[in-house]
């Protein structure tokens, strides 16, 4: 899954997007959750508040010492038994008339019975305490207390009081749950629906990706010479570089069909009067007039080759071509055998991978490690050597010969166009320019290096197909 996931752009946006709308979800829920809570809570709080506040300033002392309202609380719900809402007054040490109890002096009706009791521990004086009693059947309560001291009574004597204003907890916590549920739900169906958009956006802004694709494939199959249509502002420097590059490969084809067309006419008209003077009447029998025949036939299908080639890489572009390696090494191999038979040459090839596949058409790599492999078998004693392994994105071919050799300051001459090492030696000099050519056409080089079998090694470099 993780391979995958590297792959695919699709994947890779998607899961990036889903993460973030999980985590901005669940970051909403809890914000939003927790600003509820603390504003419910704080509004329960200050209602209570308000409560003490006019517990405190409704509170008196009768002539027996007992605490009394002036006036009833606003609240009507402070009056009705178990309604949630209830207040209650204490009378702290020595400020409760003599035999009776001290706890639950004054009470609301609320209440009705019920005697709230708090720990003994009790805020300074005037300071709001906040804390959570037992409360009537059950409940829990969220109380404020404060204690206030009376110091103009009947009887001269001051009186400390422990003031309280409660509420039924479920008050705060059922709101916050109403509101936490409605809010999930509301947050889920969001997420949805953000999922959604982003499958929307993700499929949609990557669908010119997808018809960049199939224009590859038509300039792939050849039915196209470059891409088509309309792209986006973000992808179009893409198709126009590679627009160019096509450009630039078909004017490199077009400039060696041209080439190989002017030296393919260039070679007619000469191997006819060759041809003619061979084939006259009073040659006949001659063995010389024989191998000018033969030779210029030769000659003849190797034009004819060439211009048809030229032709065709006119008309036809053929960017996945593809040519196993090992069957053309081992039909040279077959043949430069039997061309060499004479000299009876060790001809060995190192074992080759069967995956191993140059990047372009056969007849290119037939021609140029055959004029290599030729080279090599006309230099050679007794041995030539060829090996072929990929590095990396390249196919690397090497040829060794057991011969004498090149000076190094005399390798790149070889190459240049008729330059001939030795004129004792047959040839016309245009084969290492030929392999050469061909080689820089693909993106690949021509090297003469010093060979470990003590001669030359040729080293063809090309690209390699997948």
């Amino acid at each position: 899954m993780t391979s995958i996931a590297r792959a695919s752009l699709r994947i890779r946006l998607l899961a990036g997007t889903l993460v973030w709308i999980a985590a901005s979800i669940v970051a909403a829920g809890w914000g939003l959750g927790n600003l509820f809570h603390q504003h419910v809570e704080s509004q329960f709080h200050a209602e209570l508040k308000l409560h003490l506040d006019q517990l405190t300033a409704q509170l008196g002392v009768d002539g027996e010492g007992r605490p009394v309202l002036s006036q009833p609380l606003s609240d009507p719900r402070l009056v009705r038994p178990y309604s949630g809402f209830y207040w209650q007054v204490d009378a702290m040490a020595g400020s409760a008339p003599a035999g009776i109890p001290a706890v639950g002096l004054l009470r609301s009706r609320s209440l009705w019975d019920y005697v709230l009791t708090v720990p003994a521990d009790a805020p300074a004086d005037g300071e709001i305490h906040r804390r959570q009693v037992a409360g009537p059947e059950g409940a829990r309560l969220g109380m404020v207390e404060r204690i206030v001291r009376i110091d103009d009574t009947p009887d001269g004597n001051p009186r400390t009081f422990r003031l309280m204003a409660a509420a039924d907890a479920r008050l705060m916590s059922e709101p916050v749950a109403r509101f936490s549920g409605e809010l999930w739900t509301a947050l889920g169906v969001l997420g949805a629906g953000l999922v959604i958009a982003a499958l929307v956006q993700v499929f949609v802004g990557l669908a010119p990706l997808l018809k960049l694709r199939a224009a590859l494939g038509e300039v792939r199959s050849g039915r196209s010479q470059r891409l088509e249509g309309r792209f986006p502002g973000e992808v179009m420097p893409l198709v126009d570089e590679f627009n160019s590059v096509l450009a630039q490969n078909a004017e490199v084809v077009e400039r060696a069909r041209t080439h190989a067309g002017n030296l393919a006419h260039a070679l007619k008209t000469p191997l006819t009067v060759l041809a003619n003077a061979a084939a006259a009447p009073g040659r006949k029998g001659d063995e010389l007039a024989r191998l000018v025949l033969e030779n210029v036939g030769v000659a003849r299908r190797q034009v004819d080759y060439h211009l048809a080639r030229s032709q065709a890489a006119a008309a036809i572009r053929m960017p996945g071509a593809r040519t196993s390696v090992t069957p053309i090494i081992d039909g040279l191999v077959r043949t430069m055998g039997r061309i060499h038979a004479e000299r009876e040459l060790e001809l060995g090839v190192q074992p080759l991978p069967e995956s191993l596949a140059f990047r372009g058409e056969g007849q290119d790599l037939q021609e140029m490690l055959g004029n290599l492999i030729d080279n090599a078998c006309k230099w050679a004693s007794r041995r030539v050597e060829i090996g072929a392994a990929r590095e990396g994105s390249q196919l690397r071919i090497a040829i060794d010969d057991d011969g004498a050799g090149l000076a190094a300051d005399k390798r790149r001459a070889v190459i240049d166009r008729g330059v001939r090492a030795d004129e004792q030696v047959p040839g016309s000099g245009l084969g290492l320019a030929i392999v050469d050519d061909l080689a820089r056409l693909y993106g690949g080089r021509v090297e003469l290096l010093d060979s470990p079998l003590g001669g030359l090694r040729s080293v063809l470099t090309l690209p390699a197909a997948d």
